[in-house]
C-alpha cells in the first residue's frame, strides 16, 4: 500500500511477517479483552474490537509501508503482483510470511492473556450473507487501496475496515491471512476451520471484483493505463 524503498527481500518478508503478527495480536487480543470486560454485551465487545483494530492497522501500515508495502494480506499481495507493483517471484514468499505471522500473532495474544497457546476456534461462521459480506468487504478494501491518494492509504484503509466491521454481516475479515490466524484462536475473534474455505474463496472473489471496479472507475484497464502515450 506504499511505495517500496528497500529491495532487500528478506527485509520485506520480515516486515510482512512481523506486521501481520502484530495485526492479528491486535485483533485477537482486543477481542479477548473486550469479551472479558463487556459483561456479555456483544455490541460493546465489537465496538472495542473495532476501535483497537482501526488504531492498530493505521500504525502498522505507517510503520511497515515503506519497508514491504504493508500488505499483511495475501489477496492484496496477489493484486499487487498482478499489477506489477510486487515482483511475481516474491508473491509466494510474501504469502508464506503473512500466514506464519498470522499464526504467531494468535499465539502471542494467547500468551499475553494467559490462555492456552495451542487451540482451534469452534466459532462457526458462514452462510450466503457472510460470504456476500466478505466479497463486499474485500472488494471495498482493494478499491480503497488502489484509489487512495498518495500518502492517505493508511488512514483510509483503517477507516474503511472500521466501518466494514459494522456494515458487513461477517465483521469484515477481508484477508485470507486473518482467516488463517483466527483459526488458531477459540476466542471472540476466532473462526472455525470448517468455515475458513468459504471465507477465503469469497475474499479472493472480492479482490478480483475490486480490481474490476477500479478499472471501470478509471475508464481503462490497468495494463493500458500503465503504458506511456
Amino acid at each position: 500500500m506504499a511505495a517500496l524503498r528497500h529491495p532487500d527481500l528478506p527485509q520485506r518478508l520480515a516486515a510482512e511477517a512481523l506486521g501481520t503478527a502484530l495485526l492479528l495480536a491486535v485483533v485477537i487480543g482486543s477481542g479477548i479483552m473486550a469479551e472479558r470486560l463487556a459483561g456479555g454485551n456483544v455490541a460493546i465487545a465489537l465496538l472495542a474490537n473495532t476501535a483497537a483494530t482501526v488504531g492498530g492497522l493505521f500504525v502498522l501500515i505507517e510503520l511497515f509501508g515503506p519497508l514491504s508495502g504493508a500488505h499483511f494480506n495475501p489477496a492484496v499481495s496477489a493484486v499487487m503482483a498482478w499489477r506489477g507493483e510486487l515482483p511475481r517471484a516474491a508473491l509466494l514468499p510474501y504469502v508464506a510470511a503473512q500466514l506464519l505471522g498470522a499464526m504467531l500473532g494468535a499465539w502471542l495474544a494467547h500468551a499475553m492473556f494467559e490462555r492456552p497457546i495451542l487451540q482451534f476456534s469452534t466459532h462457526l461462521r458462514g452462510g450466503s450473507g457472510a460470504w456476500i459480506a466478505e466479497v463486499v468487504a474485500t472488494a471495498g478494501l482493494l478499491l480503497t487501496i488502489l484509489r487512495a491518494p498518495p500518502g492517505r492509504a493508511s488512514a483510509l484503509v483503517a477507516a474503511y475496515i472500521g466501518a466494514a466491521y459494522w456494515f458487513t454481516a461477517s465483521t469484515s475479515f477481508a484477508n485470507p491471512a486473518a482467516v488463517f490466524g483466527r483459526l488458531f484462536s477459540d476466542s471472540f475473534a476466532g473462526i472455525a476451520p470448517a468455515s475458513a474455505p468459504g471465507f477465503v474463496a469469497a475474499e479472493l472473489a472480492g479482490a478480483a471484483l475490486g480490481c474490476v471496479l477500479n478499472a471501470v472507475l478509471a475508464g481503462t484497464p490497468a495494463a493500458a493505463r500503465a503504458r506511456p502515450d
